[in-house]
């Protein structure tokens, strides 16, 4: 793990209605090289927001998101440059329809990478055999289980060779004997020190896998520690009722 902060923010806010709902109120951190960042808090605590925020698929009100020192809320800024470098994995994975896993996984490395058909059906497979679905190459995402569907859309998003993945509840709808296949490819992209922010319900993933947890409520960051500190000795009234609950 790496000192370099991959992602810089700074005060950042999103306000709704003139600024009487405050989603997210004056959030400050770095996600460094190599660190697996976990957000968790209760439903509408704002974690969905920044993490959306993090690519600008949500425009924040104030504040500066720097990715490799370029601030991407500056309008001169080539928003889809930086939006390369990072991979998404929504809740619901996003697959297209009408095309197979092949052709969900290589149509945007040919498009905005300028890859061959060759080279992109090449790391396309080889990303696959990772996850155990290479089989699956021309199936159609509606003849593949929610878990396999996760598993595409990680691999997808890893054709792109991003430098940080964001993840967005990615296993809160899945059946929950599906969860571990998804939880399990995240834990190798970990190991392999791949640089993620994670927002989930998963606290057995947050507690094993995560090199810093962050608990948010009402917009703003209550508490950060490592995910020993958060778990077992949480300091904040709002975190220790909150894991009263979901422990």
């Amino acid at each position: 793990m790496s000192d370099k902060a991959l992602i810089h923010v700074e005060d950042l806010q999103k306000y709704y209605k003139g600024g009487a709902i405050k989603a997210l109120d004056g959030i400050s951190l770095d996600i460094n090289q190599g660190e697996v960042v976990v957000i968790i808090g209760p439903s509408g605590s704002g974690k969905s927001t920044l993490l959306r925020s993090l690519n600008l698929l949500e425009i924040p009100t104030g504040g500066h998101i720097l990715v490799d020192e370029v601030d991407i809320m500056d309008p001169k800024t080539d928003i889809n440059r930086h939006r390369q470098k990072m991979g998404m994995v929504f809740q619901h994975f996003n697959l297209f329809p009408n095309m197979t896993v092949l052709k969900n996984m290589t149509i945007a490395p040919m498009k905005l990478l300028n890859k061959s058909k060759e080279e992109a059906e090449k790391k396309a497979m080889e990303l696959l055999r990772t996850v155990g679905l290479e089989d699956r190459a021309n199936a159609y995402p509606s003849q593949l289980s929610g878990g396999q569907k996760q598993r595409i859309a990680i691999v997808r998003a890893l054709c792109m060779e991003p430098e940080i993945l964001l993840f967005d509840e990615p296993t809160s709808a899945l059946d929950p004997e599906m969860v571990g296949e998804v939880l399990d490819v995240m834990k190798n992209l970990a190991k392999e020190g791949m640089t993620m922010a994670v927002v989930t319900h998963e606290m057995g993933f947050a507690r094993e896998v995560a090199s810093r947890v962050i608990f948010m409520d009402a917009g703003v960051i209550v508490e950060e520690n490592t995910p020993q500190e958060i778990f077992e000795h949480p300091q904040s009234e709002r975190l220790q009722s909150f894991l009263a609950k979901v422990l």
